[in-house]
């Protein structure tokens, strides 16, 4: 059953606007395409304006140019657009019930099956859910999400390189759930990855890994977390992980034990700090 689907409830309205060089007299008035990535494919679009569309693994985008608007819908998946300015032709990002305006040049447009995200890499955005007062401004570096019934979180402060580091073939985890990890991995791979437990999914991992090779990251795995893979119960050759319980208090105490020592460890540094600093003045 597949950890990542794409039939999502969440909308998002990107409208880019601002100051153009672009001129619509120069360009088709009308233009209807649709692209897609396969598996682990990424791709990258020049559309008649100049924009450029970046689309990541197992994503479909429609292209819809009319006269007075650059139409754009997002039916699965991700793409980073850049955009060229024109005031004359909105550019309209449609991926489910909210409203984005973008005043800037580069945003990251993400569907999953629970919520559609925006990463701001350039400019400013304005993010409007179903209810017209729910708005939520973004700038470069932040970002939100469109729940399913249309509602937007507030901003928070976001890594767009890290988020957008598949356009360069990589997996940036950052302290990522080991949930998180099996849904972004399953973007890349035939069958999806499933956590055998809350307990174990809670679990957090650092790493980069690349996008073309996910079994590397299996095999990684149980030497960075005490997890094991395993077969699913129906034959296919997916991975599950899996934890002993009793293992993972073990695994909890030690890092406890672990982080009293530091802590140990930084107070007797902060000591020894204060008396080299009282003999220094005492000296002067």
């Amino acid at each position: 059953r597949p950890v990542l689907r794409y039939a999502v409830a969440a909308s998002v309205l990107a409208v880019a606007l601002g100051l153009g060089l672009f001129s619509g007299l120069d360009h088709p008035a009308t233009y209807n395409a649709e692209f897609r990535t396969a598996l682990g494919e990424r791709r990258q679009v020049a559309l008649p304006d100049g924009s450029l569309m970046d689309l990541n693994s197992r994503s479909v985008v429609a292209v819809h140019y009319v006269k007075g608007q650059r139409g754009i819908e997002l039916k699965q998946g991700e793409a980073m657009f850049s955009v060229e300015h024109d005031t004359s032709r909105p550019f309209v990002v449609d991926a489910g019930a909210g409203q984005v305006t973008v005043t800037g040049t580069r945003f990251d447009v993400r569907r999953d099956d629970d919520q559609t995200r925006v990463v701001v890499e350039a400019g400013t955005v304005k993010v409007q859910g179903r209810s017209s007062d729910d708005i939520v401004m973004l700038t470069a570096g932040r970002g939100t999400h469109v729940d399913t019934r249309g509602q937007v979180a507030a901003a928070y402060a976001v890594n767009p390189e890290e988020l957008t580091a598949w356009r360069t073939g990589k997996l940036v985890f950052n302290n990522a759930t080991l949930g998180e990890v099996a849904r972004e991995v399953s973007r890349y791979r035939e069958q999806p990855l499933r956590v055998s437990a809350p307990a174990v999914s809670n679990l957090r991992l650092t790493s980069v890994f690349k996008s073309t090779d996910t079994d590397a990251l299996l095999k990684a795995l149980p030497h960075i977390l005490p997890v094991a893979l395993r077969t699913l119960p129906d034959g296919s050759q997916e991975n599950n992980f899996a934890i002993d319980s009793g293992f993972f208090r073990v695994l909890r105490l030690l890092v406890q034990l672990q982080l009293v020592c530091i802590n140990s460890r930084t107070l007797l540094r902060s000591q020894d700090y204060v008396r080299r600093e009282k003999t220094r003045h005492e000296k002067q």
